[in-house]
């Protein structure tokens, strides 16, 4: 359905993001749908908070969320693209593996793209060697289809046209999720140390403790 500006996807991370989206759509001098996701196991993250000052003065929804930790400015080698709560475990797997060249990127509205927004940040990537999109949604149920072009204009763009982006994430399927909880947590714990470049037995353990 998202074709024209016809409706708004959105997918928030921090309760900030949530008070800020729907304040702009009441007051945005123009109506069109908003579809938000919302997995309930944000709501006792303990990444996933707002401090005060986000939500007065010039607090905003940010249409693209930076990295809690991220690299040393210029120092980025490989930027991971995400949406939701699956940003907060790259996050922490990221650390506890002491990687300082990944940078998590959270797209925090899917449609419109913010291509604008990205394109600023990948410029600010002179070393970057691999942009990756990591979902835990199979491959054919996730927004990668709808973005892999999107991330291809947006390096080129950015002055990055010899990278193509790279998919990590689970096989497509004809079922949202696998019914059974072992074979989730393998299959997640495979899709994050894809996307980091990490080993995944290093990565389940990490997970693990």
């Amino acid at each position: 359905l998202c074709a024209e500006d016809n409706i708004q996807v959105a997918n928030c991370t921090t309760p900030a993001q949530y008070f800020h989206i729907l304040r702009r759509q009441l007051l945005r001098d123009f109506r069109k749908p908003l579809v938000m996701m919302t997995p309930k196991s944000l709501l006792r993250h303990k990444l996933a908070v707002s401090k005060r000052d986000d939500f007065i003065g010039e607090g905003h929804f940010h249409r693209i969320l930076s990295d809690l930790n991220p690299p040393a400015a210029g120092e980025t080698r490989r930027a991971v693209l995400c949406s939701g709560k699956l940003s907060y475990e790259l996050m922490e797997a990221r650390d506890a593996a002491g990687d300082t060249g990944t940078e998590i990127i959270r797209i925090e509205q899917l449609y419109p793209f913010p291509s604008d927004p990205l394109v600023k940040r990948l410029k600010a990537m002179p070393k970057l060697e691999e942009l990756v999109w990591a979902q835990e949604e199979p491959k054919n149920n996730g927004a990668w289809q709808f973005a892999e072009d999107r991330l291809e204009e947006c390096l080129a763009e950015a002055g990055h046209s010899s990278l193509r982006p790279r998919y990590a994430g689970r096989a497509a399927s004809a079922s949202p999720a696998t019914g059974l909880a072992k074979r989730h947590a393998a299959e997640q714990a495979a899709l994050i140390a894809d996307a980091l470049g990490h080993s995944s037995r290093a990565n389940a353990t990490a997970q693990a403790s």
